[in-house]
């Protein structure tokens, strides 16, 4: 083993963006904050350079005789233990298929990765401690990618002491915040990809962020995970493991992030260990960037969620194709193995455990075997483009009220109803396709028994009857039935729309701020592509067979609380 002292001081330029500058923000349902200042805005004290080395040891430089900086190198193992009050940055470089870099400091600190290719048979590549005396705390950790880098974990973590923790291909007790402009690519094998027992961002930037876990999670950070900009790929493979974690609130307000999962739910030791592309014990948000979620192992979540979630802006996407886990679940294609139904788990697209609130943005949600968009709390649109296909169950649930007042807002089911409130529902404003194509007891928009369907405003296409006894402050009308696979036309004063229907033999129900006028078969140019394509806003229409249209009445179908 060989110790080397060495000293030199270097104050770091600032360089890149990087989001959360000059101030504190407290993040909703976490006692996490984003740091004082950015990568850029950060004054280093000093620079050490750790170079690794395929054929020899890696080599340390920027440390001097009597430093309070001290590395141990050990091959192409690096321990560096900064006893002192230096901000440090280090700078990783080279390649070696067995080597670690592991940090002990108690004060802020960062990494840039300068074209390093770094893979630890032992354990983590990248694990950053607190200081020697209270390892199990940390302050912010730097992340700063430039060039082209990877790490890699071990199948085994045998070097970890029985006092710290190691968690990760990429590891820090503190607050991890990626940034740059380069490419990092994190293959775990042994645990999780990036963890960081305090919060993880990803800020402001082009970064490139790829990461694959057979072991663990993807991307986990304890208190909160913020995501404002670059370009993530996570990719989990691992039974009972999630593509991200938090036990606080994630926000997205920028970038483009993309998570799949294909492990099942499983039942270990006798607790039930759940699969999500990305799961919150906090809130959720998006405000701007886009979210892609593709969950496929039974009783897979997309997203999930134990606070609210808001769908401000941006772009959600979401596909979940697992059967249910367990005996029971509802909805359809359960997962019938030896599993009781007191750990049974249903696969959904979006499940939120408080109020769902959309005011903006888009959301688009497919679902094989459950709801594709469910909340234990009421359900308020007021804005943005809401598109849910579910062949399993509702395609739109909420426990509480449902109130639509603005946007667009598509619920399609295949086996239960399209958009169902088990409390009041409310449409007094926006436009909502509603379909159900399984008829019988199963309809296009439906409340709960003795509660109030009410059609108050806005504008309305429903494939299938609306709920027994629906208040209708609002006209509606109907025809008894409509073709399959057939664009239709309609005008509502001077707006008009062209929507495509998925089966036939169902009534047609629309209504609007005055009597529809409906066409079958006409043509329509321009406009609007809402749903996938299946409705188009502001088209210019023509020609087709006049519907004749008949004052609706609300005595038909219904059956109050449905898909629990």
């Amino acid at each position: 083993m060989m110790k080397r002292t060495v000293s030199l001081a270097i104050v770091v330029a600032a360089m890149l963006v990087s989001c959360g500058k000059d101030k504190i923000e407290t993040l909703s349902g976490s006692s996490a904050t984003d740091p004082a200042e950015s990568y850029e805005d950060v004054s280093f004290d000093r620079t050490v350079g750790i170079v690794f080395s395929a054929t020899g040891a890696a080599t340390v430089s920027g440390i001097g005789s009597g430093d309070s900086i001290e590395a141990t190198v050990n091959g192409n193992g690096v321990t560096i233990v900064n006893s002192g009050t230096a901000k440090v940055q280090y700078t990783l470089s080279g390649s070696t298929s067995n080597g670690y870099l592991k940090i002990y400091s108690a004060k802020k600190q960062a990494l840039l990765l300068d074209g390093v290719s770094l893979a630890n048979s032992d354990g983590a590549a990248i694990n950053v401690q607190g200081p020697q005396a209270s390892p199990n705390s940390g302050k912010a950790t730097y992340v700063v990618v430039e060039g082209t880098n990877t790490l890699a974990d071990g199948g085994t973590y045998s070097r970890t002491p029985s006092t710290e923790d190691e968690k990760a291909a990429l590891f820090s007790e503190g607050q991890i915040i990626i940034s740059g402009s380069g490419s990092l690519t994190v293959t775990a094998t042994g645990k999780a990809g990036i963890t960081s027992d305090d919060y993880l961002k990803i800020a402001d930037g082009t970064v490139q962020l790829a990461v694959s876990s057979t072991a663990g999670h993807g991307l986990r950070g304890k208190d909160s995970v913020p995501v404002c900009g670059g370009t993530t790929t996570v990719n989990v493979s691992a039974n009972g493991k999630k593509g991200i974690s938090t036990d606080g609130p994630c926000r997205i307000s920028g970038g483009s992030t993309t998570v799949q999962t294909s492990g099942n739910t499983v039942v270990e030791s006798g607790d039930t260990s759940k699969v999500a592309c990305l799961k919150c014990d906090g809130d959720f948000s998006i405000t701007a960037g886009s979210l892609t979620l593709a969950a496929t192992g039974i009783g897979a979540k997309g997203l999930s969620a134990d606070g609210t979630g808001t769908f401000s802006g941006g772009t959600v996407s979401v596909s979940a194709t697992g059967s249910n886990f367990g005996t029971s679940g509802g909805g359809g294609g359960g997962h019938w193995g030896p599993q009781s139904s007191s750990n049974s788990v249903a696969s959904k697209g979006i499940k939120c455990e408080g109020n769902i609130t959309v005011d903006g943005g888009t959301v688009m949600v497919t679902q094989a075997t459950h709801e594709g968009i469910e909340t234990k709390g009421a359900l308020t649109v007021s804005g943005g483009h809401v598109y849910s296909y579910s062949t399993g169950d509702d395609a739109i649930n909420s426990a509480g009220k449902m109130l639509i007042s603005g946007g667009y807002v598509c619920g399609w089911s295949d086996k239960n109803d399209g958009l169902d409130a088990n409390a009041d529902f409310t449409i007094q404003g926006g436009v909502v396709y509603a379909i159900c194509t399984c008829g019988g007891a199963e309809v296009a928009l439906d409340a709960m028994e003795q509660c109030t369907l009410s059609i108050a405003g806005g504008t309305l296409v429903a494939i299938g009857s609306l709920e027994r006894g629906a208040s209708m402050t609002q006209a509606c009308y109907s025809t008894s039935s409509v073709s399959a696979s057939t664009w239709y036309t309609m005008t509502v004063g001077n707006t008009s729309y062209a929507f495509k229907t998925p089966t036939g033999g169902s009534p047609l129900v629309v209504s609007g701020s005055s009597k529809p006028t409906v066409m079958k078969g006409g043509t329509y140019s321009g406009g609007t592509e809402y749903f996938g394509g299946i409705m188009v806003s502001g088209a210019t229409v023509s020609g087709g067979t006049e519907v004749q249209l008949s004052t609706y009445s609300n005595s038909g179908g219904g059956h109050g609380p449905g898909g629990w």
